[in-house]
């Protein structure tokens, strides 16, 4: 039920997704590749409808009504053509299949309700605290404990804003929550617009999945000795898909940080194996060392890289990247094809800019530290600019110039 849907909608298996070149436009964001597309979602129900079909012509060759009914009726399987087959000759799957003497009252499935917790998460608390923000649009803002238990903390929350506002969301900070300790995983998953979740201390794996415009801060104590870029404050897999928002993270993350990130942007002191990877769109900021293999499958979005030992290039999978210096605003002004015109801004704006918010949101000494002396530490960044998104840049800054003209004219 995964490669068929996709077949149905055009795909014709050419094991191109990684390189943007799919010639039917499923996997790529060449617009003109795009535009081949043919797909409808009609397509996949007629298809569906198909499979349900044949799966009823099935079940009344056997007797059989309702898929309830085939659950636990091994005596239905047919390992005729398993066993015959060389490679699995000689094979007796009867323990397996065995069906126990069951009388006719007790059930074969769903024997009890599975407990996921739910009636138990901390957003049921959160979601009361805040009401007034979610009912009057009013600011809101409390400290609160959380523990590695409080899993997916703020996720009900969001969905309680989404429910309300859509994807817009609230205005920015109306919702800002800060915590003390240590979250467990998924932390802050598709935070909506609005909503800050101030973390003192550390967490988990999948911090900020799905990030959908609202802000993640992990910072560390006052108390604090240590410096940023030389302790683990996140676990891996921190921003999952995220689409939209900010992180700004006091310490290192783990592996596969920002993998398949869509939009967001980032700051981090340090990253392990694969930064970056598949990621689409969106701003990371690393302020320490990275792993190895970063960048691998980058096809979108803007990476700098603070790299004052010049050590990070053998890191680096520059495959479908280049790695290039930051210039400064007047001299990317003067290099039109440097510039990142769906941002608006040059490399040296966006890049200060959220290094200064890092440092107001997390108090980073290793933001001071660049800040101080922001003439010469601004040369020791990398830029890491996907080929692909260089390309499509271009053509819609050209696209943007040859259109101007024709709006004077008109």
């Amino acid at each position: 039920f995964a490669t068929a849907p996709l077949v149905v909608e055009g795909c014709i298996m050419m094991r191109k997704c990684h390189l943007n070149t799919c010639p039917v436009g499923v996997a790529t964001q060449d617009p003109v590749l795009r535009r081949r597309f043919k797909g409808q979602p009609e397509h996949v129900v007629n298809f569906f409808f198909f499979v349900a079909e044949e799966a009823r012509e099935i079940m009344a060759q056997l007797g059989i009504r309702k898929f309830g009914e085939l659950i636990g009726r091994a005596d239905l399987l047919d390992m005729r053509k398993g066993v015959e087959h060389w490679k699995a000759r000689g094979l007796d799957f009867s323990r397996i299949f065995h069906q126990p003497p069951m009388p006719p009252e007790v059930a074969r499935h769903h024997c009890e309700t599975q407990d996921h917790g739910l009636d138990r998460a901390l957003d049921h608390r959160l979601i009361a605290q805040v009401a007034p923000a979610l009912e009057r649009r009013e600011r809101v803002s409390f400290i609160s404990p959380i523990r590695n238990v409080n899993r997916t903390v703020g996720t009900m929350l969001s969905a309680e804003v989404a429910r309300r506002y859509g994807h817009e969301g609230l205005p920015d900070d109306t919702i800002h929550i800060q915590f003390q300790g240590t979250a467990g995983q998924s932390f802050g998953a598709f935070l909506a617009h609005g909503i800050t979740l101030d973390l003192v201390g550390d967490a988990n794996d999948y911090t900020g999945k799905g990030l959908s415009g609202g802000r993640v801060i992990v910072r560390s104590p006052n108390d604090f000795r240590g410096f940023g870029p030389e302790h683990i404050i996140v676990g891996n897999t921190v921003l999952y898909g995220a689409i939209a928002g900010e992180a700004y993270f006091n310490g290192v993350a783990g592996e596969r940080f920002a993998v398949r990130l869509s939009g967001a942007s980032a700051v981090v002191e340090g990253t392990g194996d694969h930064g970056c990877e598949y990621m689409t769109k969106g701003t990371v900021v690393v302020l320490g060392g990275t792993g190895r293999n970063f960048a691998a499958g980058m096809s979108g979005g803007i990476a700098f890289v603070y790299d004052p030992d010049g050590d990070f290039a053998p890191r680096c999978n520059t495959s479908m990247v280049a790695l290039e210096a930051v210039l400064t605003s007047q001299e990317q002004q003067e290099r039109v094809d440097q510039a990142i015109w769906h941002l608006g801004e040059t490399d040296e704006f966006i890049l200060r800019d959220l290094i200064e918010k890092h440092f107001r949101y997390t108090g980073s000494f290793r933001a001071r530290e660049i800040l101080h002396d922001w003439p010469n530490k601004r040369t020791r960044f990398v830029k890491v600019f996907p080929h692909e998104y260089r390309r499509a840049l271009k053509e819609l800054h050209q696209a943007q110039r040859t259109a101007e003209p024709k709006k004077l004219a008109a």
